[in-house]
């Protein structure tokens, strides 16, 4: 059994959905394990992690517009030190993952042919964003 462990940063761009599939895909690879568990953990509390539909550009859209207003910015949150999108960043957070499970076949990841791993940056500024990752396999 082989473990591995990295970190991955980025920046956002503000809030939306930034697609970080193949900096994690080319890490996983690089390993040497051909079937395993790759954890993607975001070290935030005002990001999170989706897997999601890859290839049409509206499914990003709709999700963004879905969580801008089923969490408000205009709502009288208490939390609010970092400014009127932070609660809700918080929120959006909590309504989402900050941790996904990917299986490794033949040395690469199980993804569906659609599907792409994605930071979604929940606050209006763009932010140094970290992922660590941690894979178990052989």
């Amino acid at each position: 059994m082989k473990q591995s462990s990295h970190r991955l940063d980025f920046t956002s761009r503000g809030k939306g959905l930034l697609e970080v599939t193949q900096p994690i895909a080319e890490w996983a690879a690089a390993q040497g394990v051909e079937t395993g568990l790759l954890t993607v953990f975001c070290r935030h509390t005002s990001a999170s992690l989706l897997i999601q539909e890859n290839a049409a550009p509206d499914v990003r859209t709709d999700l963004e517009a879905f969580f801008s207003r089923l969490v408000p910015e205009d709502f009288a949150y208490r939390h609010d030190d970092e400014g009127p999108d932070d609660m809700p960043a918080h929120i959006r957070t909590a309504l989402t993952q900050t941790q996904l499970s990917i299986p490794l076949f033949d040395g690469h990841l199980a993804l569906g042919t659609w599907q792409g791993i994605y930071l979604f940056e929940h606050r209006a500024r763009a932010h140094r964003r970290t992922l660590a990752l941690h894979l178990m396999g052989e």
